[in-house]
């Protein structure tokens, strides 16, 4: 007799089938030896067959199963929105299925809303809307978990990882009085090119990366995107206004900028130079690479969530900027304005790439037209510091006829201009007009660029308000040491620095032989009149020993004075003033010798009051910077 075996229905044989690669699925999931990536699209899949499970359950016995599973999941969820813990704290793999229980919430209210029964008594819609309220709860409870991780595992870089250095730190006085230190503290910059990919760094810990995709996934597949944007950003911004407390910056309005002084004005744009290459180059290129890495699935989301976690902040900082732009144009200013143009130059590239989307518009035109605004800034500033010069007048002569402040000022001041060349170039090109007679003379390329035009113009203002200047003084001579002291100081300035490049040669020459032809003018002018009692080559011979001694006598008077008077002269630079001494040695000392000889036996011993070898030494004490008399201490034998 034939064995009846039991029949399987073909839908009993599938439910099998399903419940079987269900299990092994869980199973390879639950292995710890799976990556995340492999693990999630275990779960994935598990999802999907859970998904045909419950079609073929319908198809077989109707509604009853889909609201046993409801009644599952339902149970689930509440004891995980129950629980205070986090499942991540738990461990991965807690909530790898916290999230595959939300997937079959979705997966419920499919097939809830695909099902359709007769006379079901409204049964459907009554389990469609314990499944919603039950999705409700798992996404309030999953925001709750992204809000968790985001605080809890975000990190931080130190300020340290990136640093600004200035070209120049001068101290200067914005009435010219004063020059703190003529020695400029030269530091190394960074180069000009883009740094950003090298730049980027973890803002969140790397281990939770996943997850915070996988969740994102689940929302957004849940239509609960903007409650996960809004979480995202808001969590995210927190974490961008703690950096910024990190890095002291604080929020300042236009009005309290134009209120500081320009000491703590200059330690908040240094703060600000510091911080824009820090934020652009660090932290919002990180940032953008974590919002693409999270939402870059979901189209222009991970750009909208960066455009509104950075807009802000941005504005902050470019804010300061526009307030330090519309602030007093004084000379000191100049160098920190001009770190805060090339920083901003240096960061446009960047900030064009960040800020690329549509979304990102507003904060990239309002940087360009920082920029703009700043160069501005700068140009009024240089184009004024010339007219400051001319217009710097003085009603006393300076003492000692030595280097003026002003001299000083304005030398070391174009000298530092000098390293932000390239800078200045760009801003001045269109206020430049060229110079024929400079075309003419010189051939260095530097030397024809706009900021040598203007160097020279300022100079030129300068040695007309010296000119002014030395006219205070009484003593014609001393007007000359004044102007010799003065050219040659802006000659070496310029001849052992970079300033040479754009003076060129001419200019050096010219004004090498405007100082000594000063030199000249006060060796005429003050031993001109002395050597001419020395000279008897037009008296009789007869003349009497009365005449030659009262000329001896007389030069004697003269050689006394102008030491007690030019001793107290200043000759800074200790070749210039050897240089002097030794030409005024040669003509005194050797029409003194030859007078002394040619008429020793005519000259009675009182009136030779000086020996050759007194005159020497005593010429080597002039324009030292310090008073002297002289005493008779010579007797001839």
């Amino acid at each position: 007799m034939e064995e009846h075996k039991p029949v399987i229905s073909t839908c009993e044989q599938d439910q099998h089938v399903v419940a079987a690669a269900q299990h092994i699925l869980k199973a390879l999931a639950a292995s710890k030896n799976v990556s995340s990536d492999l693990r999630k699209t275990l779960l994935d899949v598990e999802s999907q067959l859970s998904a045909i499970s419950i079609v073929n359950e319908r198809k077989g016995r109707g509604i009853k199963p889909l609201e046993n599973r409801l009644k599952c999941v339902e149970d689930k969820v509440t004891r995980w929105v129950a629980n205070p813990s986090m499942t991540w704290d738990s461990s991965p793999n807690q909530s790898s299925n916290y999230l595959r229980v939300v997937g079959e919430i979705q997966t419920l209210i499919q097939s809830l809303e695909s099902f359709s029964v007769v006379n079901d008594n409204g049964r459907q819609k009554e389990l469609l809307e314990r499944a919603y309220a039950v999705l409700q709860d798992a996404m309030s409870r999953l925001e709750r978990e992204l809000d968790h991780i985001l605080v809890e595992h975000k990190q931080y870089f130190e300020p340290e990882y990136m640093s600004f250095d200035s070209k120049m730190d001068m101290a200067y006085d914005e009435s010219f009085r004063a020059v703190e230190n003529e020695q400029v503290n030269e530091v190394i910059r960074s180069t000009g090119s883009s740094q950003s990919e090298a730049n980027i760094v973890d803002l969140m810990n790397p281990a939770v990366l996943e997850y915070l995709k996988s969740i994102a996934n689940v929302m957004f597949d849940s239509k609960y995107h903007q409650e996960f944007c809004q979480v995202f950003i808001s969590s995210r911004r927190d974490a961008l206004a703690e950096y910024f407390v990190i890095l002291k910056m604080g929020k300042l309005s236009i009005e309290d900028v134009l209120k500081l002084e320009w000491q703590c004005l200059n330690h908040e744009m240094k703060k600000w130079i510091r911080a824009m290459k820090i934020i652009v180059q660090v932290y919002l290129v990180s940032e953008k690479r974590l919002c693409k890495h999270i939402l870059g699935d979901f189209g222009s989301f991970y750009q909208c969530c960066f455009s509104e976690i950075s807009q802000s902040f941005m504005l902050l900082l470019l804010n300061f900027g526009e307030a330090v732009a519309m602030g007093t144009h004084s000379p000191e200013r100049i160098f920190r304005l001009l770190d805060m143009h090339e920083v901003l130059e240096h960061l446009s590239v960047d900030v064009d790439k960040l800020f690329f989307e549509e979304v990102g518009a507003f904060v990239r035109g309002e940087f360009h037209k920082l920029l703009t605004s700043i160069g501005d800034t700068i140009k009024s500033t240089f184009l004024a510091f010339r007219n400051a010069i001319a217009t710097n007048h003085s009603k006393t002569p300076f003492p000692q006829g030595g280097v003026h402040h002003v001299t000083k000022y304005v030398m070391n001041y174009i000298m530092t201009l000098g390293e932000y060349g390239d800078t200045l170039n760009l801003l001045l090109v269109e206020e430049y007009s060229n110079d024929p007679a400079v075309y003419e003379q010189e051939t260095s390329a530097l030397s024809l660029c706009p900021v040598a035009f203007y160097f020279r113009s300022i100079t030129t203002a300068l040695e007309s308000n010296l000119s002014n200047k030395s006219k205070l003084y009484k003593d014609v001579a001393l007007q000359h040491i004044f102007m010799m002291n003065n050219i040659r100081y802006m000659v070496q300035k310029v001849k052992c620095s970079d300033l040479s490049h754009y003076f060129g040669d001419c200019w050096l020459r010219q004004h090498t032989a405007e100082y000594q032809r000063d030199a000249r003018c006060y060796e005429r002018v003050t031993w001109g009149p002395i050597l001419s009692m020395l000279k008897d080559d037009n008296l009789p011979n007869c003349v009497s020993h009365r005449t030659l001694e009262k000329s001896c006598k007389k030069f004697c008077n003269a050689f006394r004075e102008v030491y007690r008077t030019q001793s107290g002269w200043c000759i800074q630079d200790s070749q210039l003033r050897e240089d002097l001494q030794i030409s005024v040695s040669l003509k005194v000392v050797l029409a003194y010798g030859s007078y002394t000889g040619r008429n020793s036996s005519n000259i009675a011993d009182k009136y030779i009051k000086y020996t050759v070898e007194d005159l020497q030494s005593y010429i080597l004490d002039l324009f030292q910077g310090s008073s002297k008399s002289l005493r008779y201490t010579h007797q001839r034998n």
